[in-house]
């Protein structure tokens, strides 16, 4: 006779533990969250634990059929949420945010991305889903299933308070202001824990479309006045050098300078480009700017010098905004003609809405080019093929011209026929990284025919062409890889160091006469300034937190969407301060005059565009309703 349990464990209370216990080991395995105290650690071990305790518990008030299904349901769903976020954070290094889930339309061109991005292990992420349900249909002796009385309920449900009260008064012990720092997912994920921090995600997502309703051109003034403050006068020898030339402006797909001037293999990785930099204004202190919107991003930097969004890509979540200051719409008072070449879907990144905000004329999308499986790779038509049938449609534009190039062969997985090698892959344990040279090496020697292209077509001489990387290729997950090429340690200063960009001012019979290199500090959102300098054109009165590279007053600061940043003398990341000259970690207080600034900065930005502010401001002055300054 077998003997009866004495004691059960309740079927819910199983489903929590296992869980719980899966989150914390995903947190470990697949996060790369940086724990520098064993109470952090505990904060994180913890932090899962009161969403889950909620979500499971609604399980109480079903009957045993119901309380089964609800569990196993509910386990597969939260899984699958932890799931998503770990596949996204092993290229992007960030999680999920809901404006994101909202750019499904892209999911189609994402496909080979990925699928690069799964693994067969993946599936151990729902082992504690296939338990639970071998547990329900088969209900072993140890395992309780009946209902709980409703006083046992009531204290189930505080406990829940007094946990999360409990870990909330822990993380804000640990970082004051917690829930303040909106644009830092990792601070958040790691003090309230993916699943709250979803929950407050849908809260921030709530609050900010009510922003634009109850926004006024008052709210704007505030952020004049200290644009005003920091405007940069442009540089006398170089503003309006450029006027009535064609502006090509072409952006590099995942281009970083960690490949400028270097080898692979003993093969330069980018000849052309070392050679067109000599030739050129060359920044070797260029960063992007990015967030989640990554090319997107970088474009919404180069034409608004507003900060991207904290939570998803800006083009898709205020792509009907009023953007009437941005640079395509500014410059057709110089005569100029605004145009996209991009051989993708028109609507990817909602490009299609948002080009119409930002004043282009015309967008050269995949319909305008001939794309077949020969010419095509990865993403779509390959960057040649792009380059040489572009050249024939800015033949047909009238001049002057503003041009905008999207290039995509350089684009992760990095995926490139045989015939396009031009170097051997790296050899290290990163896929990615090993790749990734022989696709810039093709974008190199693109660029080149391009320029071939242009010269040929009676455009070069006419021409500023201005070049710059768009965002990361090589994520902080594959620095152990990054190490090994660098032949030195990827410390959190050398990762910061690691998100300069290639950026190139190209001016035939200017720069090549006179080439140089400058040292400036500078990002992405500092493009739009300098371009319209070049033009002749003022910046004054411009709604901008860019500042004009060339400028000799301009400040060399560059700050990130997650509010680190970079000066000539500190790098503030990770919450740590860095000195430039030593790369070694240093006292806050050398980077505290620069906190405040980066902050406001981030947060005028966006209250310009969740508010939807630029509708009040004519170029000169700010509208204001009168009738809302008497309330």
């Amino acid at each position: 006779m077998k003997q009866a349990f004495k004691s059960k464990v309740p079927f819910i209370l199983i489903a929590v533990v296992l869980l719980w216990v899966k989150t914390y080991i995903v947190y470990k395995t697949s996060f790369n969250i940086t724990i520098e105290s064993l109470k952090q650690e505990f904060i994180l071990f913890i932090n899962p634990l009161s969403f889950i305790l909620l979500i499971a518990g609604l399980a109480l008030f079903f009957k045993e059929k119901g309380m089964k299904r609800y569990l196993i349901i509910t386990s597969f769903i939260v899984s699958f949420v932890l799931y998503a976020n770990a596949v996204y954070y092993r290229f992007f290094n960030d999680f999920i945010t809901i404006p994101l889930l909202f750019q499904s339309g892209n999911m189609s061109d994402l496909g080979g991305s990925i699928t690069e991005l799964m693994t067969p292990m993946d599936l151990l992420m729902f082992t504690d889903v296939v338990i639970l349900i071998a547990l329900a249909k088969w209900t072993p002796q140890f395992v309780s299933m009946s209902t709980w009385r409703p006083k046992v309920r009531k204290m189930y449900f505080l406990s829940i308070v007094g946990i999360f009260l409990f870990n909330l008064g822990l993380a804000e012990t640990e970082r004051p202001q917690l829930l303040t720092r909106t644009f830092d997912r990792e601070i958040l994920v790691k003090n309230l824990g993916t699943y709250n921090y979803h929950v407050y995600d849908a809260v921030l997502q709530s609050k900010t479309r009510a922003q634009r309703a109850m926004a006024d051109g008052s709210e704007l003034a505030e952020v004049q006045n200290y644009i005003n403050a920091n405007y940069k006068a442009p540089n006398d020898d170089l503003y309006g050098v450029a006027e009535g030339k064609n502006i090509i402006v072409v952006k590099m797909e995942s281009l970083q300078s960690f490949v400028i001037d270097n080898e692979i293999n003993g093969e330069p990785i980018t000849p052309f480009l070392n050679e067109l930099k000599d030739q050129s204004y060359y920044f070797n202190n260029f960063y992007h700017q990015t967030g989640q919107g990554k090319t997107s991003d970088s474009e919404f930097l180069l034409d608004n010098s507003l900060y991207p969004v904290g939570r998803g890509a800006v083009f898709f979540t205020h792509g009907t905004n009023d953007f009437h200051t941005a640079t395509p719409n500014a410059i057709k008072e110089k005569g100029y003609t605004p145009v996209v070449f991009h051989a993708n879907n028109k609507s990817f990144w909602n490009r299609d809405v948002m080009y119409d905000s930002l004043g282009y004329d015309k967008f050269f999308d995949i319909a305008s080019y001939d794309v077949n499986e020969e010419n095509s790779v990865g993403w779509g038509l390959k960057d040649q093929e792009f380059f040489q049938q572009s050249v024939p449609y800015m033949q047909e534009l009238q001049q002057p011209f503003y041009a905008k190039f999207i290039t995509l062969t350089n684009h992760f997985p990095f995926v490139l026929d045989e015939e396009d090698r031009f170097v051997d892959e790296f050899d290290s344990n990163s896929r990615t990284l090993n790749r990734y040279f022989p696709t810039v090496r093709y974008m190199d020697e693109s660029l080149k025919t391009f320029f071939d292209e242009l010269k040929a077509a009676g455009l070069y001489e006419n021409s500023v062409i201005i070049m710059y990387g768009d965002h990361y290729g090589i994520s902080e997950n594959h620095n152990e890889a990054m190490s090994q090429y660098l032949d030195k340690e990827v410390t959190p200063f050398e990762n910061a160091q690691l998100q300069r960009v290639p950026m190139i001012v190209h001016i035939p019979g200017v720069t090549d006469k006179n080439p140089k290199e400058f040292d400036t500090v500078g990002g992405q959102i500092d493009l739009k300034p300098t371009i319209k300098h070049l033009i002749g054109m003022e910046t004054k009165n411009d709604i901008q937190f860019g500042e004009d590279l060339f400028s000799e007053e301009r400040n060399d600061f560059v700050v990130f969407r997650d509010g680190s940043f970079v000066t000539d003398e500190v790098v503030y990341t990770k919450n740590a301060c860095f000195d430039k000259e030593t790369e070694e970690e240093v006292e806050q207080e050398a980077c505290e005059p620069y906190m405040e600034k980066a902050k406001k900065e981030l947060q005028y930005s966006d209250k310009i565009v969740y508010g939807d502010l630029l509708r009040f401001y004519d170029g000169t002055s700010i509208q204001v309703d009168e009738s809302k300054l008497s309330e």
